[in-house]
């Protein structure tokens, strides 16, 4: 029978193979009942076709309810299970499809600021293997995967006079350019899964003695994501050309960095970059692989 349109009457959701689609609490409510009926049914023809005594056939059936809860207990663990890892997957692959979508677009990004070319993945990968030896895991190196990817995301709102000028900034362009990092906080914060990610954009200019922006942190009070960042960050910035200046030599860069530990940069980061700088280089130059 056909419906009027806009008629309040719910209608199956057929998936894109013809079969109806059934919510996953649906389907295990269905199953758990079909098999407790069938179950009460056929134990109690059986326990009574037995012929024992009312004493006898009331242990039975409270043997027969522990089997029971036993039984249903484990198929409800199978079924939950089942579908939890199903939505495991299906987040994983909506989470690999957003991280694909952002890195388009900081490819993009990358290009407009006339950076060196894989810049925006180069740290990405580099700040993710430093902050696995620092000793994040889990969520904490997804946050930072995530911020180091979109570190400068708050320059997109930044006009091209500024962001590609040739020469150093004037006081006020400075001024300009410094907000990028309040500018990508709040960008990140209109996006529920990139909340916990904010810690890299929005400090990585915070310094270690507190003459950083834009809070002025100082020490430990310093995200730990964006103390990892920042020493990635200067290494690359001083070891590639960017449209003010030319790449450093490697060894100014790391006597540099040696340098600014304790100043700019967290000396115990800075220790840590230097002790497994090799590695680290190799993996930011795509020589190695990071998971």
């Amino acid at each position: 029978m056909l419906r009027r349109r806009g008629s309040s009457a719910r209608t199956p959701e057929w998936s894109s193979g013809g079969s109806v689609t059934v919510r996953p609490q649906i389907r295990i409510v269905a199953i758990y009942v079909l098999l407790a009926l069938a179950w009460i049914f056929l134990s109690d023809r059986l326990v009574f076709s037995l012929g024992y005594s009312e004493h006898t056939l009331g242990l039975l059936h409270s043997l027969k309810g522990t089997l029971f809860v036993l039984c249903t207990a484990v198929l409800l663990y199978w079924l939950i299970g089942r579908d939890m890892r199903r939505l495991d997957r299906l987040n994983h692959m909506l989470l690999n499809g957003n991280e694909q979508s952002l890195r388009a677009l900081v490819s993009a990004m990358d290009v407009r600021h006339k950076e060196t070319r894989d810049h925006s993945e180069r740290v990405m990968r580099m700040t993710v293997a430093l902050a696995r030896q620092a000793g994040l895991e889990g969520d904490a190196l997804r946050n930072v995967r995530f911020g180091a990817l979109l570190h400068d995301i708050g320059k997109l709102a930044l006009p091209d006079a500024i962001l590609v000028k040739p020469g150093p900034l004037t006081p006020e362009e400075t001024t300009v350019m410094r907000t990028h990092t309040t500018l990508g906080r709040d960008l990140l914060m209109r996006t529920a899964f990139l909340r916990p990610a904010i810690d890299i954009p929005f400090a990585h200019h915070e310094r270690w003695d507190g003459t950083g922006y834009p809070r002025g942190l100082s020490g430990e009070e310093i995200p730990l994501a964006a103390r990892i960042f920042s020493v990635v960050d200067v290494w690359d910035a001083l070891s590639f050309p960017r449209v003010y200046k030319p790449a450093w030599p490697e060894e100014d860069v790391l006597d540099y960095l040696r340098n600014a530990a304790g100043g700019q940069l967290d000396p115990s980061i800075v220790g840590l970059f230097l002790e497994h700088y090799d590695e680290l280089r190799a993996i930011g130059l795509g020589q190695a692989t990071v998971d």
